[in-house]
């Protein structure tokens, strides 16, 4: 009885803030579009529009392709910093996690910000490389890109694979390592036979964290990467603000987690032929 009292203020977080949101988006799916809150009638027509519009494909095929390659970029610049903060950071090793973790300790939109300074026709990377010489005059492929949008969302969620691949290759037991190298495998053939299988929960586990909030963010990219780098997430904003067409925008939301349920049932499946836990 005692277990079940401590259990219900989860359960009824659960049941109001997540699984009710659920189903209010889906129910907001199925409506149509009068102008009022919740919608007229039951319909199919924000999904039919959705499958029948080509814009809609390119715009979630951008999306995905935008996470994919910031999900990619995070992941393997990550992992060498997590290798270093598990076996090699010794005494440092407080201080740099806690440099990892700063970012946090700002507001996203300030990071985003920063980077919008620093990739500006007059900002501080042209201004630096007219500086140094490098070029004359300041150049307009920096900002209003798909690259700004990938090079800021691999810095504002780099801490989110860090944690994770970094927890998963300090729990690798040392004896392993040493046990490899008894048998005479070089440190690299220890790296991929022993430490990087072992580690791959973790890696998983921060790629995934990265790609979730990636492929709907609609603040960086219209920020930093104007019209050409809309992703899905900038489409649900205007559904729901400008537009106002909440059930659309909810079509559109529906259709952006069944795309991140089907990449977290490839990702488990993955993880369970990697020998992770899932």
């Amino acid at each position: 009885m005692f277990q079940a009292a401590m259990g219900l203020p989860g359960a009824f977080v659960t049941l109001v803030f997540i699984l009710f949101a659920l189903a209010l988006v889906l129910f907001l799916a199925l409506r149509g579009n009068d102008g009022s809150l919740l919608g007229q009638g039951f319909t199919l027509a924000n999904f039919e529009a959705l499958v029948t519009d080509p814009l809609y494909a390119m715009v979630m095929a951008r999306s995905l392709v935008i996470a994919g390659i910031v999900t990619l970029a995070t992941v393997v610049t990550a992992y060498p910093v997590a290798w270093y903060l598990a076996f090699h950071a010794g005494r440092r090793r407080s201080l740099i996690l806690f440099l990892v973790t700063l970012p946090f300790w700002t507001s996203y939109l300030l990071r985003v910000f920063a980077w919008r300074i620093i990739l500006a026709y007059n900002g501080v990377l042209n201004s630096a490389l007219i500086g140094l010489g490098i070029i004359d005059q300041p150049l307009t492929l920096f900002i209003n890109s798909p690259a700004a949008v990938v090079i800021t969302l691999a810095h504002a969620y780099a801490p989110f694979a860090i944690l994770p691949i970094y927890v998963a290759l300090e729990a690798i037991p040392p004896s392993l390592k040493e046990a490899a190298a008894d048998l005479g495998a070089k440190p690299f053939a220890t790296f991929r036979r022993v430490i990087l299988p072992l580690s791959m929960p973790g890696v998983m586990a921060g790629a995934v964290v990265v790609f979730v909030p990636t492929v709907g963010d609609y603040v960086t990219p219209a920020l930093v990467g104007g019209p050409a780098s809309t992703m899905i997430g900038s489409l649900i904003q205007s559904s729901f603000g400008k537009a106002n067409d909440w059930p659309f925008g909810a079509a559109l939301a529906v259709a952006v987690m069944a795309v991140i349920l089907l990449v977290g049932l490839v990702t488990r499946s993955v993880n369970r032929r990697a020998g992770g836990i899932a």
